[in-house]
Order: C-alpha cells, then structure tokens, then sequence
C-alpha cells in the first residue's frame, strides 16, 4: 500500500468519488472532505460498496479555515491532496458571479493555509478547459494562451491557477494542475454516477434524466455555430478514465523530491464531438428515443473546445481508454440503477 493518506475535498461528487474509488483500488487510504452541497452522503455507503473499505468522512464546508484545520489535526500522515471542491456550473456562475468568487477562491486559499501550516505540500488542482476561452488553435495544447473567461467559474479556475504558480514558484507546494474537458458517464457497477442537485447544467444528466422522464425534454442550446453540424463541439471524457489520472498524478507528486515543482496537463481524448452526436449515440446504443428541442445559445459557452492530451500521456503515462459507447451507456445504466434504487 502506498505510504500515506490522500485528502481529497470534493470527494463525494461526481469526480470525486469516481477518484476516491480509483485510489482505493490502487491502494491508497483515502479522507474525504465534502460539505454535501452538491453531493449526497449515501454515495460515501456505494463507495463502500464497490471497494470493501469506508474511508474516512468529515463533513466541513472550507469557507470555514478552523473546521477545515481540525481535519489535518485529526488525520495525521495526510501526504498529498486532490482539491475538486467548487462550485462548477457555468450558467449559474454568469449570473451569480460573487458566490463563485467567494466559494471557488477562498476555499482554495484556506486549503493552502491549512496545508502549509501542517506541512503538507503536494496538492493535485481540479481545473477546466474554461481556462482557456475561445482558443485559437484546436487541438488545445498546455501552451494554449489564456483569453478572457467568459463566466465567473472560468476566472476562478484561471485565479485558482494563478495562485498554485506563484506558491511553486515560492517553493512551498509542488502541484499538478488538471485541465479536463468534458466528464460524462459513470463506474460500471452502476453504484456511482453523476448526481446534480435540481436542474442539471451538464448535458449528460439532463440526457439520461430526459430518457428516464424526470425532464419532459432535453434543450439544446444553439444550432448555428459554425461547426459540422451547428452544435457546440466538445471532448467527452469518460469519468473513471478521468479519476485515473487523478491516481497517476499522485503517484507523480509523491516520487518527487524538494518543493517548487507545476506541472500542467490537459485530460481529454482529443475527440470532437457535437452535442447532437452525443444525443443521437445515447439513443443508438441504448434503444431510447429523445425529446430534443433547439433553443438560443447559452451564456459562456463556446463553439468548440477540445484537448490536445499528448503530454499526459508522456508524462504522467495516461491515456483515456473509454469510447464514446462506455459513456453512454454507463450513464444510462446509473440512472436506470438510481431511479430503481429510489423506487425499491
């Protein structure tokens, strides 16, 4: 087993715990830290579940520093941290840009405090490709220049970003940023899935909801970009191959030696794809029909995004592995087990 705990913030929302489970396969003892608010407790049981060990749970929102600091008082040996912690829907944060600010930056801030002040320097961040607004050039590499967010949680992640280099560059943290696409699908035990809290922001859960009849019908948001088919493009990346690269890079921070050290990287397949693509491969694989409906574009997207992931796959020896099959039909096979599970 590998030597010491990794914390991770977040960890029972739809990335997290994917990771969490993905790091106790690998060996890794595992704290969590969620303050439930976009993420529901039972998940901690299905975790459980698929590995055969509970890991450790405190309940902190990390606005609050003292509460967050009594958690590395009472977990001593943590060697590492995975931040997922934020609030991450794109719409919302155009409209309500402070909230985001104030969740997304301070608990990030007082993770670092609480961090630096027990000695703990390896942190892997949770960013986006948001950072990079409307790139010039696809495939996006790492180099990619940041433009202008186009929604408060882009900012957050760009500042969040900003403050990782600057405490490296101080010697006093060694981090692995990753920038990742689009997560979409769930485990294949069907015991873990995406669980958004009221109306959906990403597209796969208003899908599989808009099957299984939660939503009369599934609004896509623009048809007139200037892509193959006039939806936005995007990288879907399957969430388990996702949490891996979580596991790699902390496989990478802890073989490192000394402080100081940033390294970026960009976690998708490389693959466009629209979101009628999606739509229509969800209906193919699973034998569903999907009331769709064309709407107005949507405030902060953009008309196309998707990864050059080249130097994870160098570096941090990672590739997805996932296809766009997995992720539809996981998905489908989560919801179908969660609307079961409700019912039983």
């Amino acid at each position: 087993m590998p030597d010491g705990k990794i914390l991770v913030t977040g960890g029972l929302g739809f990335i997290g715990s994917h990771t969490v489970v993905e790091l106790m396969q690998a060996g890794y003892e595992v704290v969590i830290v969620d303050d439930l608010s976009n993420s529901q407790l039972f998940m901690l049981d299905r975790i459980e579940q698929i590995t055969g060990r509970r890991p450790s749970f405190h309940r902190v929102n990390m606005q609050d520093e003292a509460l967050l600091d009594q958690v590395f008082r009472q977990e001593p040996g943590i060697a590492a941290v995975i931040h997922f912690a934020a609030f991450k829907a794109v719409g919302e944060s155009v409209k309500e840009p402070l909230k985001y600010f104030r969740n997304n930056l301070l608990s990030l801030i007082h993770l670092l405090q609480c961090m630096q002040a027990h000695h703990v320097s390896r942190l892997v961040f949770s960013s986006s490709a948001t950072v990079y607004g409307m790139a010039d050039v696809l495939p996006i590499t790492e180099d990619a220049p940041f433009k202008k967010a186009l929604s408060a949680y882009g900012s957050t992640k760009q500042m969040g970003e900003e403050i990782l280099e600057k405490m490296a560059q101080a010697g006093i943290v060694n981090a692995i940023v990753l920038r990742y696409f689009n997560p979409v699908g769930a485990h294949s035990s069907g015991l873990i899935g995406e669980l958004p809290i009221g109306v959906p922001n990403n597209l796969m859960p208003f899908i599989t909801q808009t099957a299984a009849g939660i939503r009369e019908q599934l609004m896509v948001y623009g048809d007139d970009y200037d892509t193959p088919d006039g939806t936005c493009l995007r990288d879907y990346i399957h969430v388990v191959d996702l949490a891996v690269a979580h596991v790699k890079s902390c496989d990478k921070l802890l073989q490192q030696a000394g402080n100081g050290h940033l390294d970026i990287y960009n976690v998708g397949t490389g693959n466009a794809i629209s979101v009628k693509e999606m739509v229509h491969a969800f209906e193919q694989c699973n034998g569903v029909s999907l009331n769709y409906h064309v709407g107005p574009r949507r405030a902060g997207d953009v008309p196309a995004l998707y990864a050059d992931a080249t130097k994870a796959a160098q570096e941090l020896h990672w590739q997805a592995t996932l296809g766009l099959q997995d992720m539809v039909t996981s998905a489908w096979n989560w919801q179908k087990n969660l609307a079961k599970n409700t019912t039983d």
